[in-house]
């Protein structure tokens, strides 16, 4: 958490229900052919760090790898997504927090035949195709890089089968939807961790607006001015009638100080300051995340779409929660990527 989440305090106080119509934003429909890994290395344990060129974005993106026990044979593909800061400031994903250094993915995942994908970076975006090029973000083109250039170098580097998952936490858990949405047939299972789907009506305006700016982007360079078509065309809340056939994971607590909001719980470690923020600021989002995930229950269930949404009681928007949502949710995602 940071400046950003502590922005999201402003929210608790704006969890208006208004939802609008409309249909997904394609991905960006230059040519990625040129698309390349510039470089493969060998981390720690089964963590493979890769450097691929996306031409879509014309520069080049980190990708943290796990790869599957057995290298040599064939794996679905994982993709986990990190919440607005992209997982880490440098590109490396040591100095950051993420799904590797916050949670146990590493000793979870190592029994499972399964590669997975954490790319390095978007910090504020997303992970969306934007508009315009951004002064301060760079050209955006997210949608494009990890659906249509990424996976086919994760395949032919890991032998991928063809099956494919994505979730994320936070900002990320509303990319995971809007990805699912971008590439129907890529993606087998999505899901959302403190998530909230919405992106467009006032609720969905405030978030995103806050997210954006708070890494100093300009949300206009990303869907347009408020009521552009853009702002529906991304939000899988209005287009949920397209997730049918996919496994839905949709998890969030309410806010309430749960098990792992102790001095002594999970990235606390004694620190009565971080235990203060992830109690007040974590607290406050997932109040909203909350809101946000019961409403998409309902909308589901409305539509007669299966899904598991997982609203706890308790808990806040904080990484120990979302290392437990990853280990729920991976059976149902097992399921689907055989």
């Amino acid at each position: 958490m940071g400046v950003v989440a502590r922005c999201w305090l402003l929210l608790a106080a704006c969890l208006v229900g208004a939802q609008a119509v409309a249909g997904a934003a394609p991905p960006d429909p230059r040519v990625t052919d040129a698309a390349r890994l510039v470089s493969v290395t060998p981390g720690q344990g089964r963590v493979v760090d890769l450097v691929v060129h996306s031409a879509a974005m014309g520069r080049s993106v980190h990708v943290a790898v796990l790869s599957a026990p057995d290298r040599t044979a064939a794996a679905p593909v994982l993709y986990l997504l990190n919440g607005v800061d992209g997982g880490s400031t440098t590109g490396d994903w040591r100095d950051g927090g993420n799904w590797l250094t916050r949670t146990d993915a590493a000793q979870f995942f190592a029994d499972k035949q399964v590669t997975v994908v954490m790319p390095i970076g978007g910090a504020g975006s997303y992970y969306a195709d934007w508009r315009a090029d951004d002064p301060v973000l760079g050209r955006q083109r997210w949608t494009t890089f990890l659906t249509r250039e990424l996976p086919r170098l994760i395949d032919t580097e890991f032998h991928g089968t063809g099956a494919n998952a994505v979730a994320g936490v936070s900002m990320a858990g509303t990319a995971a939807f809007q990805l699912a949405l971008a590439a129907p047939q890529l993606y087998r299972a999505v899901g959302s961790y403190s998530g909230c789907v919405s992106t467009s009506g006032p609720q969905g305006h405030a978030i995103v607006n806050t997210v954006v700016s708070g890494q100093n982007g300009d949300p206009v360079n990303m869907w347009g001015q408020p009521g552009d078509p853009l702002w529906a065309a991304n939000d899988p809340f209005l287009h949920a009638d397209r997730l049918r056939g996919l496994a839905i994971y949709a998890a969030s607590g309410t806010g309430l100080p749960g098990g792992l909001d102790t001095i002594d719980g999970p990235g606390i470690g004694g620190d009565t300051a971080k235990l203060l923020d992830q109690l007040l600021v974590g607290g406050a989002l997932d109040v909203v995340t909350g809101l946000c995930t019961r409403q998409l229950a309902v909308r589901l269930g409305e539509l007669g779409i299966p899904a598991t949404v997982d609203l706890r009681p308790d808990g806040t928007h904080s990484w120990g929660y979302w290392n437990d949502d990853l280990h729920r949710s991976w059976p149902l995602f097992a399921a689907a990527l055989r």
